[in-house]
């Protein structure tokens, strides 16, 4: 039985407007600002409505390029940002499914040993072995460049863990089923597995890729050449400590720019990102 409380209703909605406001209204100013000119923005009070500016620095910031990056627009960073992030989302899950699959359904020697070094990397984030880590990379040949930007961050101990407990729950009958009708290990991880692993990846792939989109520290050291920038290291490089030598509606711009795509992302697979969380389909 549900109640009809329409104070209690009432009052809920208006929190809930009220905190999406407090969220939103940054987001808004920093619309407005991307809107006018620098003189503008520097000159308080800020309006709270658009300018006239938007198609003249929109269009300057994605393909006339910024001064301060080494005249690189900024849809080069947006672009180099979307391949790590993608690479690394990607690279991720089918590592880490593989791995699950292997401990999970395969008998071999020292395989919860493996699991378990596995697991402890989760003590060793990149900034703690980000020396030895670079020294591979400049070894390699791999600065500046989308492999050095990415394979370094692709391992996740997290998502092996996700998806071995997931693995887990998957019943012995069916395993035993899938053996009768002569599948093999990879025709029963296609057919199978990935079918019912599907809101996992999904939920995955939603976080793994907001936290390549926000890389900052690999990023800066790994990339030396302009065009090879991240979003992130480029939205660093236009600020200056001197507020008349940043061009802050470009700022702006680039600000509202790198917030799109980790929103789209998560309002596209918000469905099966919240289904990953809060079911287990079997």
């Amino acid at each position: 039985m549900i109640e009809n409380r329409p104070f209690a209703t009432a009052l809920a909605h208006c929190v809930l407007i009220l905190g999406v406001l407090i969220v939103a209204f940054p987001i808004y100013y920093t619309f407005v600002a991307s809107t006018l000119s620098t003189p503008e923005i520097l000159r308080p009070p800020l309006p709270l409505v658009p300018g006239d500016q938007f198609a003249g620095n929109y269009g300057q910031a994605l393909f006339g390029g910024v001064g301060r990056i080494g005249g690189v627009g900024v849809w080069t960073l947006l672009f180099n940002t979307f391949v790590m992030a993608m690479g690394i989302a990607l690279g991720k899950i089918v590592i880490s499914l593989l791995s699950a699959f292997a401990i999970v359904f395969f008998r071999f020697p020292f395989r919860i040993a493996f699991f378990w070094l596995i697991f402890m990397t989760l003590m060793l984030p990149v900034e703690v072995r980000i020396l030895p880590t670079y020294k591979v990379m400049v070894d390699l040949g791999l600065i500046d460049t989308y492999a050095g930007l990415i394979l370094p961050l692709v391992a996740s101990a997290t998502a092996t863990l996700l998806f071995r407990q997931f693995f887990l729950t998957i019943p012995g009958e069916l395993v035993e089923a899938a053996r009768v009708d002569a599948a093999g290990p990879m025709r029963f991880f296609r057919d199978i597995l990935l079918p019912l692993s599907k809101t996992n990846i999904a939920a995955l792939f939603v976080i793994l890729f907001i936290y390549g989109w926000t890389q900052y520290l690999w990023p800066l050291l790994v990339t030396n050449d302009n065009s090879m920038n991240t979003i992130v290291i480029g939205l660093r490089k236009m600020i200056s400590f001197a507020d008349a030598d940043t061009p802050w509606n470009l700022v702006m711009v680039t600000a509202i720019l790198a917030i799109v795509p980790p929103v789209l992302v998560v309002v596209l697979m918000q469905r099966w990102f919240v289904k990953g969380l809060v079911e287990s389909e079997k």
